[in-house]
C-alpha cells in the first residue's frame, strides 16, 4: 500500500514534485504553501505555483502564516500522513511537526549535500565553478539540511548553464527522486552527512550581483551565469543599472572596465584579468537585446570605460 504523503511547498520547483506525486496515485490529504502575496506592477494577490497545482487537482490546500502554533500542529496529526514531503516551502518546520508522521518529513534539496547547505544553493554552485551538482532527498531534522541523506542524484553543469537552467534540470530530477523513494519508503537506509565539505548558500542579494570590474573575467562570467535570471547581474550605464545577461570571457587585457574592441558586432571591455565579451544586456526600461542592437543605438568609443565611475 502506498503511504499517504502530506506536501508542503511554494514554487514551481515545488509544483512539479506535487505533480509527480500525485500522478503516481499517491493519495494527498493536505497541501500546506505560502500565502498569497502581491506581485506585479497592479501588486494583485498571486496564489503560488503550488497552490496553482493543487487546486487544479481538487487538493485540500491550507496557507498557515507558521507552523508554530497549536491550531498547524493539530491540523498536520489530523492527517494522519505517512510522509511530509518539502520543497522550497519557505517556513521552518519546527521540530514537534517534523515527528508527526511515521516516516518524518522529506525534503528535496537541490544539491550535493553537505555541499551547499541553504537557501541559494544553484546560484551558488555555478558562482563556485562547480562541475557538479544535483538533488538528495534528505530526512529532515532540526538543523538547517543537515538531515540524514536518502538517496543522491547528480547533474553535471555545463559551461554554459544558467542558474534558470540548472533549476530547470534539477527541478525534473527532484520530481523524479521523491516518487522513486516515496515507493520503497521501507528500503531507504539514511545516510548521516559527513561534517567535513560542508558549505552554506546564502540567499543572494541584489547588491552582491553588481559587477566588480576589477575581478576576473572567468568569475564574473559565472555570477551572470549564476543571477539569471535572478537578480541579474548588474553595472551603472548613465547612472541607470544595465543588466548583463550573457557573457563569454576572452583572452585580452586592459584597464579594468575599458572598452578593448567594438566593430558593431562584439563588444569586449576589460576586467581585472582578461576580458568579457558581452553578447546579451538590457538598458534600463528595455527588455533584453544582443548586443548588435545595443551597439546600433549607442556610441561606445574604444579606450572609454563602458560603465559608470561607480560600478569599477
Amino acid at each position: 500500500m502506498k503511504p499517504s504523503v502530506i506536501f508542503a511547498g511554494t514554487p514551481d520547483f515545488a509544483a512539479a514534485a506535487l505533480i509527480a506525486i500525485a500522478k503516481a496515485g499517491f493519495e494527498i490529504p493536505l497541501v500546506l504553501t505560502q500565502p498569497d502575496r502581491p506581485k506585479g506592477r497592479g501588486m494583485k494577490l498571486q496564489s503560488s505555483a503550488v497552490k496553482q497545482a493543487a487546486e487544479a487537482m481538487k487538493l485540500t490546500i491550507a496557507q498557515p502564516t507558521s507552523l508554530k502554533n497549536t491550531e498547524a500542529e493539530k491540523l498536520i496529526r489530523a492527517q494522519q500522513a505517512d510522509v511530509m514531503v518539502v520543497a522550497a516551502y519557505g517556513l521552518i518546520l519546527p521540530e514537534n511537526i517534523l515527528s508527526i508522521p511515521r516516516y518524518g518529513c522529506l525534503n528535496i534539496h537541490a544539491s550535493l549535500l553537505p555541499r551547499w547547505r541553504g537557501a541559494a544553493p544553484i546560484q551558488r554552485a555555478i558562482e563556485a565553478g562547480d562541475h557538479e551538482t544535483g538533488v538528495c532527498i534528505m530526512q529532515m531534522d532540526p538543523g538547517l539540511d543537515t538531515g540524514a541523506v536518502l538517496s543522491r542524484h547528480s547533474y553535471a553543469i555545463s559551461a554554459t548553464d544558467t542558474a534558470m537552467d540548472v533549476h530547470n534540470a534539477l527541478m525534473a530530477l527532484g520530481a523524479e527522486a521523491i516518487v522513486a523513494d516515496l515507493q520503497q519508503l521501507d528500503q531507504l537506509k539514511p545516510v548521516p552527512q559527513p561534517d567535513s565539505g560542508a558549505t552554506y548558500a546564502a540567499k543572494l542579494t541584489k547588491a552582491e550581483a553588481r559587477i566588480q570590474w576589477h575581478q576576473p573575467a572567468e568569475v564574473l562570467v559565472r555570477q551572470i551565469r549564476a543571477f539569471n535570471p535572478t537578480p541579474g547581474a548588474w553595472t551603472l550605464w548613465q547612472g541607470q543599472p544595465l543588466k548583463i545577461w550573457q557573457a563569454t570571457e576572452v583572452a585580452a587585457s586592459g584597464k579594468p572596465n575599458t572598452i578593448i574592441k567594438n566593430n558593431g558586432k562584439e563588444l569586449w571591455v576589460a576586467t581585472g584579468s582578461g576580458a568579457l565579451n558581452i553578447q546579451k544586456l538590457q538598458p534600463a526600461g528595455s527588455k533584453p537585446m544582443p548586443i548588435t542592437a545595443f551597439l546600433a543605438g549607442n556610441t561606445l568609443l574604444e579606450h572609454s570605460l563602458f560603465s559608470d565611475m561607480e560600478s569599477n
